[in-house]
């Protein structure tokens, strides 16, 4: 049975922009991500500089900050820092109880950690497939808001969305998230991501829907993402990003960073429409 580490999560699969070919090169000169003639965007030096984005279960960094003096006067960042809303702090509170540590045990030492939610009565939980990929079929146990443990059975896996449906006992007694209704998310709303980044279950941060329909690959496959500027770090895959009204509004799968050193404000989230539409399916062949 794997256990929760803490910091130091095991490395995952890499995440590659689709302007990026596989060795992280800016993809110019060549066929495109969708076999046409590539084509160089406005932004792709930036996206050069990103040449190592990874998914959100690879190992990170603890990232520093500059510390003011005691005495020294609040500087412009400080002053400009806006209150967070009254409604994040609401739905951060009927979030996180259904929010769970996903903990993956396979042959050889292999394990993976990563987060899941709860999703209807009967005690499914959704997760990303790459954290049961890592650890290579391993037994899953799921950690509860209240630190207990339960063997968890794997109702079905689709690699190719990246998401998985897991099911513990009755006695779990976990409360189902809201699910947001499909085309309802709007770029600049509040969001917050939930989860277990480097192994700290209940963790909870905030941003802004950054982007819709970001075009994305994951491994051998593109997706369609919702793109976020809450910190989403190793661990947080799995867990749900949910609006102010505690809505789940898509699954944090990936994360880009630089020099592969943690969360640099632009993370990935499958939209809540694949997701709803992919558990369903599992669920319904699966029980």
């Amino acid at each position: 049975m794997a256990v929760q580490t803490g910091l130091g999560e095991p490395r995952g699969p890499w995440f590659i922009s689709p302007e990026l070919d596989l060795h992280g090169r800016p993809r110019w000169d060549g066929a495109g991500p969708d076999g046409g003639p590539a084509r160089r965007r406005p932004g792709g030096l930036v996206l050069a500089a990103l040449a190592v984005v990874a998914l959100s279960t690879v190992s990170g960094a603890v990232a520093g900050g500059v510390v003011a003096g005691r005495d020294a006067a609040p500087g412009p960042a400080a002053a400009s820092a806006a209150p967070v809303p009254a409604e994040l702090v609401t739905a951060a509170g009927k979030t996180v109880p259904g929010v769970v540590s996903v903990l993956v045990g396979g042959a050889g030492g292999a394990s993976a950690t990563g987060s899941g939610f709860a999703v209807d009565d009967q005690q499914h939980i959704i997760t990303n497939d790459h954290i049961l990929a890592k650890g290579r079929g391993g037994s899953v146990t799921v950690e509860l808001p209240d630190g207990r443990r339960f063997a968890a059975e794997v109702v079905g896996r689709e690699p190719r969305s990246d998401l998985a449906v897991l099911r513990v006992p009755p006695s779990a007694g976990l409360a189902a998230l809201p699910l947001a209704k499909p085309g309802a998310t709007r770029v600049g709303e509040p969001v917050l991501a939930v989860g277990s980044p480097l192994g700290l279950p209940g963790t909870v941060t905030a941003g802004i829907v950054s982007a819709l329909d970001r075009q994305v690959r994951l491994g051998d496959n593109r997706h369609t993402a919702v793109q976020t500027d809450a910190s989403i770090n190793p661990g947080n895959s799995g867990g749900p990003l949910v609006n102010a009204r505690g809505e789940v509004v898509g699954v944090n799968t990936a994360i880009a960073t630089i020099d592969g050193n943690g969360s640099i404000g632009i993370g990935f989230a499958i939209p809540i429409e694949q997701v709803q539409q992919t558990a369903d399916t599992i669920i319904g062949k699966g029980g």
